[in-house]
């Protein structure tokens, strides 16, 4: 945008001290104007445009965003619009960026583009389009929101064969955006590993996944990697048990049972299971059962109500108050006892919510099964 590039930043300065003088002006009111227009983006922001723009006396010519402090930090000026005019604080005016999109809707195509973007509009017998001044890249279609964006990415990256090492070391190796989180000890009174979301699938025979393999009888700690994204949030990169407290040196795909590693990628043969709550568990299967049996004695008891928001939606948000610097306010895991037989099965939230998800069992060198790990999030997506 070489025509303004000498001022801009000065000058947006001055347009944020002109606002805070006159919030009560009448030039302050087109940010009010959102509620007699189009709301294109919900909650978009403020941008800030030329007056020639919002009267109709120039048409969008230059679009950039800046870390400006001014809402989206997003920026336009007409094509009429020259740096003499631009100089003066009193031709800018702040309003909701829907404004902007009521004169040219083009301007959502780039709405989730960084700080730093600096586009030129333009419209010829292809259609309209915005020009990257840096890269010379034309923007013909709607840039996605960057959670979108490393959520496709995510999607593709789970349930694979197998990963390397290094990335199953990686999720629960402490760092400055992961912490390793002991929410307790899980029971396997039988050694029938299940996994499942449990407010749609835990207990049905058909939808919850038993594994290949069976671990000895006892009770294991179950950790969590909790990962702070500054796109994101707080979220549950991934849940492991510890079996023998050793570390794992390979890593294999949990088969469901009665199929073995060979059988991967044969049609029929499904090496994941389905969350459709945002909510999983690793249990044993006969716990699986007692659950099922609980769930269809509340709901018999409770035939208006339902069994997360009215049951454990409070026991989540208990869970929250325990450690609240570890999940988001609603609760992201629950250590529950099971009312009859009093054995625990731990819930947590599966990393960006519902999806179809893989285990993979960790071996040590010795060959002995150390570890059950289920990844949610790649965190270098995030």
């Amino acid at each position: 945008m070489g025509l303004f590039s000498i001022g801009k930043k000065k000058n947006l300065q001055a347009q944020k001290e002109h606002e805070k003088s006159t919030v009560n002006s009448k030039e302050s009111e087109n940010i009010t104007e959102k509620s007699e227009q189009n709301q294109f983006i919900q909650k978009a922001g403020a941008c800030v445009v030329t007056k020639s723009l919002l009267n109709g006396s120039s048409k969008l010519k230059w679009l950039f965003r800046e870390n400006n402090s001014i809402g989206t930090g997003w920026v336009a000026f007409g094509n009429t619009d020259t740096q003499e005019y631009i100089n003066k604080v009193e031709n800018l005016s702040v309003v909701d960026f829907n404004t902007l999109a009521n004169i040219e809707p083009a301007v959502r195509n780039v709405f989730y583009m960084p700080y730093g973007t600096d586009l030129e509009f333009c419209f010829d017998d292809s259609g309209k389009y915005f020009v990257d001044t840096k890269t010379g890249e034309e923007i013909r279609q709607a840039v996605k929101h960057p959670v979108q964006i490393a959520f496709e990415k995510n999607l593709k990256f789970l349930n694979k064969e197998n990963y390397d090492l290094s990335f199953f070391n990686g999720l629960f190796q402490r760092s400055d955006k992961i912490q390793t989180f002991t929410v307790g000890l899980a029971d396997f009174p039988s050694g029938s590993v299940v996994l499942a979301d449990p407010l749609v699938y835990l207990g049905n025979k058909k939808y919850q996944t038993v594994l290949n393999r069976h671990i000895p009888k006892g009770s294991y700690k179950v950790e969590l990697s909790i990962f702070y994204s500054n796109l994101v949030g707080i979220r549950v990169a991934a849940a492991r048990i510890n079996i023998n407290n050793k570390p794992a040196v390979r890593y294999e795909l949990a088969m469901p049972k009665g199929y073995s590693i060979e059988n991967f990628n044969e049609k029929g043969v499904f090496s994941f299971f389905g969350v459709d709550s945002g909510i999983a568990c690793i249990t044993d299967e006969s716990l699986a059962d007692e659950f099922s049996d609980f769930i269809k004695e509340w709901r018999n008891k409770n035939t208006d109500k339902e069994i997360y928001n009215d049951y454990f939606m409070q026991l989540f948000q208990k869970s929250y108050e325990k450690n609240p610097s570890l999940q988001r306010k609603n609760g992201d895991f629950l250590l529950w006892n099971l009312p009859k037989s009093n054995n625990i099965i731990i819930m947590f939230t599966s990393g960006m919510g519902d999806g179809i998800y893989s285990a993979y069992w960790g071996f040590d060198e010795n060959g002995n099964i150390s570890n059950l790990t289920v990844p949610f999030i790649n965190p270098e997506f995030f």
